[in-house]
């Protein structure tokens, strides 16, 4: 059984930092994608960053630049680091992991490939 709790999330104004954390207790699987994804109110969920086995990432263009994604796979955590945060970064973040060998799956970072969730934390930026 493969659990996902995130932490780090928080208030903050723009221009600020935030590093959000996912533990994945239960994921042994060797090949798969790791990703962050967000849902502000009103809208569909989205993806973020990801980060498949190999250690190769993938980011949002809208993040681009101002998010770096990273994984410590001896202790199955994976980390969001959001810098220069902006007002339209507000949103409940998500820490999501699939086991695949496919790296164009962490590419496309579209929500219904991940089948490992977290329960979500609180980004909000203030203006």
């Amino acid at each position: 059984q493969v659990q996902s709790v995130e932490s780090g999330g928080g208030s903050v104004q723009a221009g600020g930092s935030l590093r959000l954390s996912c533990g994945a207790s239960g994921y042994t699987y060797r090949h798969g994608c790791m990703g962050w994804f967000r849902q502000a109110p009103g809208k569909e969920r989205e993806g973020v960053a990801g980060i498949a086995s190999d250690g190769t990432t993938y980011y949002a263009d809208s993040v681009k630049g101002r998010f770096t994604i990273a994984q410590d796979k001896t202790t199955n955590t994976m980390y969001l680091q959001m810098s220069s945060l902006k007002f339209e970064d507000t949103a409940v973040y998500y820490c999501a992991a699939v086991p695949t060998l496919y790296t164009s799956t962490c590419a496309r970072l579209t929500q219904a490939d991940f089948n490992y969730w977290g329960q979500g934390t609180q980004v909000t930026v203030s203006s």
